[in-house]
């Protein structure tokens, strides 16, 4: 079984693909860039905010689900410019303090909006 998941406390998708899917005990949650959710607006000041934000989307799309980044089990991570990765890094220990996810990393040459950072996950659901 396939649901679709969607909040409006996370920015609507940009394009056809939805903001998560949950199918066999996992949430799989797209991309997402720091677009503030109701002005839909970039947020701009750095990798730092870009990243807070990102932050900010995935967890109105986990909380629909009633899932926290406890329950996130991988995710990768979609940089522009790898000079950001200790700021971003950083940020990221604060939301994984313990037992963090399976992550992947990459910088990448351009993401959408150009923006500095996205970010995909994948939770599981508690049995």
């Amino acid at each position: 079984m396939k649901k679709i998941v969607a909040t409006d406390r996370a920015p609507q998708a940009i394009g056809p693909y939805s903001q998560a899917v949950k199918a066999n005990g996992f949430l799989f949650v797209s991309g997402q860039i720091p677009l503030e959710p109701i002005s839909g607006q970039i947020v701009y000041g750095g990798a730092g905010m870009q990243i807070r934000q990102v932050f900010s989307n995935l967890s109105a799309i986990l909380e629909v689900e009633k899932l926290t980044f406890a329950d996130v089990v991988k995710v990768t991570l979609y940089l522009k410019d790898m000079n950001d990765f200790a700021e971003v890094n950083g940020i990221y220990r604060e939301y994984f303090p313990a037992d963090p996810p399976a992550r992947v990393c990459v910088e990448v040459a351009r993401l959408p909006r150009e923006v500095t950072v996205e970010m995909d996950l994948i939770a599981v659901y508690p049995s």
